[in-house]
C-alpha cells in the first residue's frame, strides 16, 4: 500500500468471542477498529496482535477495563476523518457537517454500507456469537487517498 492508500478492519459486537477467522480477515490491516460489545479485554488483547485497536464502549460492556473505553471516538487516517460510536441512534452530531467522511456504528448486529450526504456509513454487524438469523460478519475499510470503499465480509462463507 501508497502512503495514501490504507486497509482498516473493522469489527464490533463480539460479546467475548474471538473467531479464528478474524485474523484471517484481518491480514494485512493497519488498524482495527472495534464499535462496542466487546465483551471481555481478552477480545481487545488478541487484536491488538493483528494491529493497533481503537474501541468504544458497547451498551453491554461493564467493568473497570469497559469504564476506560470511551463512548465515542475520532480516528483519523490522513485526510479521512472516522467518528466511531457503537449505537447509531445515540450519535448527537451532524457527521457531514462536522466533517466526517465515515461513520462507523455496531449494535444492531446487521452488516450494511450506506452513503449518506457524502458520509459512509459501516456497520459490520455482529462478529461474536450469532444472534437470531443474522450473519457473523466484519469489515474492511478501504481508503484510497479520497475514495472510500467498505467490503462486508461473512466470517462463515469466508471459512
Amino acid at each position: 500500500m501508497t502512503s495514501n492508500q490504507h486497509l482498516i478492519g473493522v469489527i464490533s459486537d463480539t460479546h467475548g468471542l474471538l473467531r479464528p477467522a478474524v485474523v484471517k480477515a484481518f491480514a494485512g490491516v493497519e488498524l482495527v477498529l472495534h464499535a462496542g460489545d466487546v465483551g471481555k479485554p481478552a477480545v481487545l488483547e488478541e487484536l491488538t496482535k493483528i494491529a493497533p485497536v481503537v474501541a468504544v464502549r458497547g451498551n453491554t460492556d461493564h467493568g473497570g477495563w469497559a469504564q476506560n473505553l470511551p463512548l465515542q471516538e475520532i480516528v483519523e487516517i490522513g485526510e479521512t476523518a472516522i467518528y466511531i460510536i457503537h449505537d447509531l441512534q445515540a450519535m448527537d452530531l451532524n457527521p457531514a457537517a462536522a466533517g466526517f467522511q465515515v461513520v462507523v456504528s455496531g449494535h444492531s448486529h446487521d452488516p450494511w454500507v450506506v452513503r449518506k450526504n457524502g458520509v459512509l456509513y459501516l456497520n459490520p454487524g455482529s462478529a461474536g456469537p450469532r444472534r437470531f438469523s443474522l450473519p457473523i460478519s466484519l469489515a474492511l475499510l478501504k481508503i484510497d487517498g479520497g475514495r472510500l470503499r467498505a467490503e462486508l465480509i461473512d466470517l462463515e462463507a469466508a471459512g
